[in-house]
């Protein structure tokens, strides 16, 4: 291919493994990965493909559930370079789109005329218009906008054969205008009339096998509809002409309680007279699963719902927001609903994010066991859509699962991730499979309502078919594709449902692990596999304050998004392609991971890819020699300790460029980091020389609380002015401050560099120096996020056996979490106060910012909250061949926002790491919570 000018090949081991999953339970490596840069490249690779008989299975955002976006040979991505909008016609409400344009994309470039892409898949912030033209994809709003399959007027193919077709509705003229392939097409048609029209389209979510009905006369004989749906077996995508829709003026959100999802169900048929633009299922325990996800705050994550154990999102609209309520509220009266209410605004928002986050969430069950795919996709006409689900429950009592189901209740299709015991039983599979099938071929439905049938469902067709339908859609891909060159396995002649499944595959990873993995069995196998890649790592959420992933932000490519790195370290656990942690592959995957954590949250599975990186560089140096960067920032703690003992002799040789460049180039630095001057009294030499409080005379002062405020490195030998305010903040909230006998240390850069067991060393030391507060209960703050979220997660991951760990966990703070729950306190006034906030990754990951957010409103400042991550991570940003990327995460929101800030905007940042990047990159001066509060505090008599 290369030869043929191709200049993005791959086949790579570390490649192919990034690539050998979709967001299915199927594992299939391909043979070498392309990245077309337009159309020509790909009709190359589809022409050497064709001469060497490799299989071709295109790909856009890789978040196909059903194993229809992998494949054994070539893969070609187009979502790296074929993803433009190429036009809008706002006058015929079309847009002409590369098959790699995200989804979201396209209807930014429309929003503007005030026009969208309908089609609104979950995943639509990284899913392609090529994938939703492959599975015919639906989303919440296809009820109002139609299936993907109604919003194509012409598609761009490339034929087995390398021929260029133009699909299109080719009405009098017929299929035969289309070609050889039209004319075979044509004559399949006409010889099989009666069939089509009583076994295809019966009902809208009718996904599954080709749709036939199209062809059709009746129908217009529209040969680009046929093939939305037909998941890249018959033609290459190459470009699409779509249709855009109206966006609503307003919108409300009915939500209905019910006694649970079959009662839900029930109630469905009459609210659909009221043409509602989305009308959604939504499981109690999907809700809870939510609430209980680590670093989510269960006080903010989840507004209000009305009373039930399953709801109804109902979604109505309007000229206005009055509109759009008062048709809620009719609709609500046709309810028959246990509870209800209408939200809008932000409280909206937040319920359809829980609804997207869907197939990640019901990734874990409540009891937080692996959930998966499998058979998430089936629809049955929504007028047997409650009948359904009370035998679909009783199946699955019957075969000891269990599932958390929600789904597109308008139009009869119902997810479910189920219990599945793919590493134990996997046996168990096809037979619970086989009989869902069955049950939903009884009730007239579909096998899959949106995700197409791929290998997961292909093999299942003949439940909804007949022999002679499915003898039809195999005549139909020979006519496109004899060699069976575009996608084998999927649709026709299908691979069995239970081969090339992924978990059975890979193998225990529980031996000499430096974390303990309580959410996973204590198996590092069990905690990568969280990853089911649903993609929502290649999504740009820093708008809405998300975080993950900064790398993948930076460079676009799979290899640095956490679920690219999930997938190398998958194969690691399967052990064919990736053998030990010493692996290249796997330092090349995890390199430019930033441990931000902000996968932890921010993943609806809970991936924790800074923890895997941690525990991989365990592994592969333990008892070993270490990177130069290992030593050098690693033990930044020892080497800040002992430069405190001359500070100004330390700085002077920073200062000196000869000892400077030596002593980067030796500790693995990269040349162009400034190296931050320490500072010339540490913050305890500070607290203990500094006179006493002085109180009122001859008045009693009342028992102050106690607090212990921990000392993390960074404050005290780089920036003990935050301590400093923080103590001036806390007395005059009315706390007496402690801080312990001994220097304390969370270890930090210890685990980001793999260094597991010295952390664990830091930490008993400081667990010791903490015995006492724990023992009087006496609450500890934390100012350097990152140092507070280790006391708020990996220590009891580090120290499971010690009880310390969990008291010490429990009884951690940040400033702003103590003083919101300081009775009587009140934050000094910040009226006028403008900023720009830049959230700690760690503290959004484990304790979340929602009470600084608060606090700041409280004292009425204006904040603008920065997402994403500032890109120095602690070490990451300052070790050599990092630079560039640290800059480039910058460059995503934190920059922008800086510039764009008003004058005299302060720049709010906790991080000392945030704080250099800051003043590295942006000249700007970054500050910390405790000193701008103190700023406002009135001066001590």
């Amino acid at each position: 291919m290369r030869a043929a000018g191709l200049s993005g090949v791959d086949d790579s081991v570390r490649r192919r493994a990034e690539y050998s999953s979709d967001a299915s339970n199927y594992r299939v490596v391909p043979t070498v990965v392309a990245f077309p840069r337009h159309v020509d490249e790909a009709a190359a690779a589809l022409a050497v493909a064709r001469r060497l008989g490799v299989p071709v299975t295109c790909r856009g955002g890789g978040t196909s559930i059903a194993g229809n976006a992998v494949g054994t040979g070539l893969v070609l991505d187009f979502s790296r370079h074929l993803n433009r909008v190429l036009a809008v016609d706002p006058q015929a409400r079309t847009a002409v789109v590369e098959p790699g344009a995200i989804l979201d994309d396209i209807t930014a470039a429309a929003a503007s005329y005030g026009l969208r892409f309908g089609p609104d898949p979950s995943t639509h912030a990284r899913a392609s218009i090529g994938g939703a033209i492959g599975n015919n994809a639906c989303g919440s709003r296809a009820l109002r906008y139609g299936r993907t399959a109604d919003n194509v007027v012409s598609l761009d193919v490339l034929t087995a054969s390398g021929e260029r077709l133009a699909a299109r509705r080719f009405g009098r003229d017929r299929l035969a205008a289309a070609g050889p392939a039209g004319v075979a097409l044509d004559a399949l048609v006409a010889d099989r009339l009666s069939m089509i029209r009583t076994e295809f389209g019966r009902f809208t979510r009718q996904v599954s096998g080709y749709s036939l009905e199209h062809l059709l006369p009746e129908n217009g004989a529209d040969l680009a509809k046929f093939l939305v749906g037909t998941e890249g077996t018959l033609g290459l995508v190459a470009g699409a002409t779509v249709r855009l829709v109206a966006s609503p003026k307003a919108v409300a959100l009915a939500v209905l309680g019910y006694p649970g999802m079959p009662e839900a169900a029930d109630a469905v048929p009459g609210l659909l007279p009221h043409r509602p633009v989305a009308l959604e299922g939504m499981d109690a325990r999907l809700v809870e699963v939510f609430r209980a996800r680590r670093g989510v705050d269960p006080k903010t994550a989840v507004p209000g719902l009305p009373r039930g154990q399953a709801w109804l999102f109902v979604e109505t609209e309007g000229e206005t927001e009055a509109e759009a309520r008062a048709e809620a509220e009719r609709l609500i009266a046709d309810g028959g609903a246990l509870d209800a209410a209408v939200v809008t605004g932000g409280p909206a928002a937040a319920l359809w994010r829980i609804r997207e986050d869907g197939a990640g969430l019901g990734g874990r069950t409540p009891a937080d066991a692996p959930a998966w795919p499998g058979w998430e996709d089936a629809a049955v006409p929504p007028s047997h859509l409650g009948a359904y689900l009370r035998d679909f429950g009783a199946l699955m009592t019957e075969h000891g699962l269990d599932g958390l189901t929600y789904g597109h209740f308008g139009d009869g299709c119902v997810h479910v991730r189920i219990d599945f015991p793919f590493s134990t039983e996997p046996g168990r599979f096809r037979p619970f499979v086989a009989a869902a099938a069955q049950l939903v071929g009884k009730y007239g439905g579909s096998m899959s309502g949106e995700h197409g049938d791929g290998r997961a469902r292909g093999e299942l067709l003949p439940y909804m078919y007949s022999p002679e339908a499915i003898d039809t859609m195999a005549a139909v891909k020979a006519a496109f594709d004899p060699g069976n060159l575009f996608n084998p396995g999927v649709l026709v002649d299908p691979r069995p449902i239970d081969a090339d499944l992924r978990v059975p595959q890979a193998h225990p990873l529980r031996t000499g692990l430096g974390f303990a993995y309580p959410h996973d069995d204590g198996d590092l196998s069990v905690a990568v596999h969280r990853c089911t890649g649903v993609g929502k790592c290649r999504a740009d959420t820093t708008a809405s304050g998300g975080v993950m992933c900064p790398s993948f932000l930076a460079t676009r490519d799979e290899k640095d998004s956490t679920r690219g790195r999930a997938r190398v370290l998958q194969e690691l656990a399967n052990g064919t392609l990736v053998h030990g942690f010493g692996s290249a592959e796997l330092a090349s995957s995890l390199d430019l991971c930033l441990s931000c954590k902000g996968c932890s949250s921010d993943c609806p599975a809970g991936v924790d890819m800074a923890t895997y990186k941690a525990e991989v560089l365990y592994q592969r140096y333990r008892r070993r020699p270490r990177p130069a960067a290992h030593y050098s920032l690693g033990w930044l703690p020892r080497w800040a300790k002992l430069a405190a003992r001359g500070p100004g002799l330390a700085n002077a040789l920073l200062r000196n460029r000869p000892l400077s460049a030596v002593a980067k180039r030796l500790g693995g630095i990269d040349a162009r980091r400034p190296l931050p001057p320490f500072a010339a009294t540490g913050f305890r030499s500070w607290f203990e020389g500094r006179p006493a409080r002085a109180g009122n005379p001859g008045v009693p002062e009342s028992p102050r609380a106690p607090v212990l405020l921990w000392v993390d490195t960074f404050t005290e030998h780089f920036a003990p002015e935050v301590g400093q305010a923080a103590v001036r903040v806390l007395e005059a909230a009315g706390y007496a401050v402690q801080l312990t006998g001994q220097p304390v240390c969370c270890g930090l850069t210890w685990i980001s560099t793999g260094q597991l067991d010295g952390a664990r060393r830091q930490l008993r030391r400081s667990l010791a120096a903490l015995d006492a507060a724990i023992q009087a209960g006496i609450p500890i703050v934390g100012l350097e996020p990152s140092c507070a979220a280790v006391l708020r997660g990996e220590i009891t991951e580090l120290l499971p056996g010690d009880p310390r760990a969990a008291q010490v966990r429990a009884a951690t703070r940040t400033l702003a979490e103590l003083l919101a729950a300081t009775p009587g306190w009140a934050p000094p006034d910040l009226d006028g106060v403008a900023a720009v906030a830049q959230p700690h990754c760690h503290q959004h990951a484990v304790m979340g910012w929602q009470e600084d957010a608060a606090l700041l409103a409280r004292a009425g400042a204006k904040v603008d909250a920065v997402g994403g991550c500032c890109g120095l991570a602690g070490n990451f940003g300052v070790e050599r061949g990092h630079y560039e990327v640290s800059v480039a995460v910058a460059e995503t929101a934190l920059l922008p926002a800086v510039r764009h800030a008003p004058p005299g905007a302060v720049v709010l940042a906790d991080g000392f790491s945030c704080r250099t990047q800051l003043d590295q990159l942006a000249h700007v001066t970054g500050i910390h919570l405790a000193q701008l509060l103190a700023s406002r505090l009135p001066d001590q008599p």
